[in-house]
Parts: C-alpha cells; structure tokens; sequence
C-alpha cells in the first residue's frame, strides 16, 4: 500500500481544492452514514443539486490514491459537479479510508461480484442513491481517475446490471492489479508488462461473476505516462471491445482536440460503445482542461431525460479473435513510452464542442461603497520531489468587485502543468492569475479559489502575492 501511495503521489496526481463563490443555501458535498453493507469501512459523501431532476441520473464518482471525497468534488471532477447543477443528477463519492486513500482493486474479494471489499460498499451507496432520491436506475454511470479508474473498470466489469456506462482516467483493465499474498501493488501490470488477447480479458470479467449487457466504457490515457503505463489503455481497449463484442478495428480515429487521438468502437456515434482518447505528451495528470465536458457527453449526463438505446455496433467480430491493439498515436509519439521520460503535457483548451458543461455564472454581487480591492495568497497543497500543486484564495476588499488579478514572482524554475478556475500565464518567473468568466464578481468581503499543479527544481520557497481588481 505505502509503495502505491508514494508511486501516485510522486507524480503530483493530487488535485488542489477549489470552490466557486456561492450563495447562502447552495447545494453542497454531505456525508452520509448508515448506508448498508460496507465491508471495508469506506465513507460516503453525496452532491444533491438544488434543481434535482424528478428522475435523476447518478454519477458514481471515484478518487485517486492519496485523494478523497472532497478533493476530486473541488478539483479534477468539478466539471461534473457544475454540470450537476445544470442538469439535476445526483452524485455519489465514495472515499477510501485505508492507508494511501488507494481503491482495493487487487484482492480476490474485491474481484468477486458479492465478495466483499470496496466494491461492495460502492454498490451499497448506488442502492442507498437510488432509493433516497428517486434515482433512474437506467441512468447510473461510474467515472473515477487513476485508483479511482481502475475502480471504474472493476465495477463496470463486476456490476454490469447496476452500470450503464463509465469513463476512466488513467486505468488498467479489470484484474490485471490482480494480486496474491496480500499485497496492494502490481509492478507488472503498472509497467505494462501484461499482454493478453481480447477474449482472454473479456474471459477475465466474465469470470468475476457479473453477466448481462456490460456498460459501454469511455477510456483515457497519456501516451507518457510513468505511473500505470500506456500499454494498459490499448489492454483496456481490447477489453472492453470484447466485453461489447465489438471489433477493436475503429470505426472511426479522429482528434478532437491538439494533441488528442480519438477512437470509437462499433459505431461513430458520441456514445459508441467503446471510446478510447490518448493524449500525446501527458503524463500521470488526466483530465486536464475540456476532458470532462466530454466525459458527460459520452455518458449522457447532458440531459435530463435517458437517451435512445445505443446504436447496434456496425461490426461482430469472431469470439476467438486474438489480433492485439495498437491505439493510434498523434504520429510523433511512441505508443510505448520510454519509462524515464516525464515530459509537460500540454494543457488542451475547453472543447468548443456544446456537451461542454457551462459553469453557473456567479451572479454580479450589489453595488457597495468603497474602491475595488483585493488580496491573495497561495498554500501548497501537496508536493514531491519535483512538484506541488496550490489553492490561490482571492478575497474582495470592503467593497464589491468584479474581476481580479493575481501576480507573483517565484523564486526558482517553477513551471506549470495544470491549471484549474483561472487564467494562469507565466513569463520567466512573473506570474498572473485572472479570474474567469464565472469567478471574477466577488461580493464585499468574500472569496473565490484557484489552484495549478507545477513542475521546479532548486528552492520552492512560497512567494508575496499582490492582487489588483475591478
């Protein structure tokens, strides 16, 4: 368990904690106790719009290692929660409580449907969900990032009947964290190491007990990622193909985004069956900026009705099938990558496509005595050998204000690698931060978050920020 909390936790998986501005009475992350069957004594913590849908989606949203509840809700997976907002689903978070925060998706007992460990207790707050809030039980969708998506791939895979779909963020095929003796971490799998046909995944899953229509899955990884190696996104492609008994030959291989390599699977349709999206360059860092705005669309969380049955896949390929996958890459990019090689990803802007969730724009706080002021600051969050990531708090002075800019200088070789709730541009060391469409109002008094996570080398010392307003 500590060698996977250290291995995800060095490649600055953590996402900082942000919350917009909000009114008095708005909706927020709760704890709920006494749900049902929790074997491995995971917490739960439900988002519940204030607009909910009569019959509302649910969003099964699932943290990485080192992460928890709260975290993701305000970092990676706020899109969702923005997007909640909009449409009226429900979203349930659950948080692992071991050592690491890491999802058990490793043990024999988490692997078996009914066996016990988290997934049992992720199914128990489903059922608590669907009973509470009127849930469509035809609307239940899993995504998760990292730990979190290789638990997307377990319950997908297990609970076939309680998913209809799922999207993972840096995962592995089900079972292939397989372990024995106990242990929490599989070097084999997270460098790549396991091959396996299509049918033998899919026999994999069929084997841990669910059966059914299995979910249609949504599937993300960096071509550069040292963490859960990139060979796992094409093992994970040849799984699910075969679970949809689909042909892992696309239907269609676009990029949607720079950098971006798209497949789909049995239909060119926004929800095909399977959608696989590489992403040239990153590291262990996904989703960055736009990818979940396209992670709602696949889903169909972007309605507050269900949509039409999927389409029926365009190709059945024989159940013996054995070619193996090679997702295709942005051409200058090695689908294998060199294992030492970290390199910056470059940050993709928000999709200008309409599945993209809106944020609630923040409403233009009252007029009130006084000059527009502000002040800001940074914490450090989390950090490692050669990164952090920071919350930047922005408060409004006595009088309301309108838009915001922070500026700072850092004192050694920092640069960013993500950026989340604001404009972030850097020149040498100078830095400035400015709001958002959605952030920039503030009312007197009050605050708004940011954060980034960023590379350095040499000191990290924490800088003086000064703030000019609107």
């Amino acid at each position: 368990m500590r060698r996977l909390f250290n291995s995800l936790c060095a490649v600055g998986l953590l996402a900082a904690s942000f919350a917009l501005a909000s009114p008095a009475h708005a909706a927020s992350l709760t704890q709920v106790t006494n749900f049902g069957n929790n074997p491995s004594n995971l917490n739960m913590y439900v988002y519940v719009p204030n607009n909910v849908a009569a019959r509302p989606a649910l969003l099964v949203a699932i943290h990485y290692c080192t992460g928890s509840a709260s975290a993701l809700y305000s970092g990676y997976f706020h899109d969702y929660v923005t997007a909640a907002d909009q449409y009226g689903y429900v979203i349930v978070f659950p948080e692992a409580t071991r050592s690491g925060q890491c999802f058990d998706v490793y043990s024999p007992q988490a692997l078996t449907r009914g066996g016990g460990s988290d997934p049992v207790g992720i199914v128990s707050m489903v059922n608590y969900a669907k009973q509470k809030y009127n849930v469509d039980s035809s609307r239940v969708f899993v995504s998760g990032v990292s730990s979190g998506a290789m638990m997307t791939n377990v319950m997908a895979a297990e609970y076939p009947d309680v998913f209809a779909a799922g999207s993972a963020f840096m995962g592995v095929p089900a079972t292939c964290f397989a372990t024995t003796g106990g242990s929490t971490w599989s070097s084999d799998c997270a460098n790549g190491n396991i091959t396996k046909t299509a049918q033998q995944w899919g026999d994999a899953v069929r084997a841990m007990g669910g059966s059914g229509t299995y979910p249609r899955m949504q599937l993300w990884h960096g071509t550069a990622d040292p963490t859960l190696n990139y060979h796992n996104f094409g093992e994970e492609i040849k799984q699910w193909t075969n679970l949809k008994g689909v042909s892992q030959t696309p239907v269609l291989t676009d990029s949607p985004q720079s950098g971006w390599t798209r497949t789909r699977y049995g239909s060119n349709t926004v929800q095909a069956p399977v959608e696989g999206i590489s992403v040239s360059g990153a590291a262990h860092v996904l989703p960055q900026t736009g990818m979940v705005g396209y992670a709602i669309s696949f889903l169909g969380l972007n309605s507050t009705t269900p949509p039409p049955p999927s389409p029926t896949p365009t190709v059945s390929p024989s159940p013996t099938r054995t070619a193996t996958l090679s997702p295709t890459p942005t051409p200058t990019v090695s689908p294998s990558p060199t294992r030492t090689a970290t390199p910056t990803p470059t940050v993709s802007p928000s999709p200008t496509r309409t599945a993209t969730p809106t944020p609630t724009p923040t409403p233009t706080p009252p007029a009130s005595g006084g000059t527009a002021s502000c002040t800001a600051s940074y914490r450090v969050d989390s950090s490692w050998a050669n990164g952090f990531t920071a919350t930047v708090t922005v408060a409004a002075g006595p009088a309301a204000i309108k838009s915001w800019t922070a500026t700072w200088t850092w004192g050694g070789n920092q640069a960013f690698v993500n950026t989340w709730n604001a404009t972030f541009t850097q020149s040498g060391t100078t830095v400035s931060a400015k709001n958002m469409s959605y952030n920039g109002a503030i009312a007197a008094g009050g605050n708004t978050t940011a954060g980034f996570q960023a590379n350095f080398s040499g000191t990290n010392a924490t800088p003086t920020l000064s703030c000019s307003a609107t």
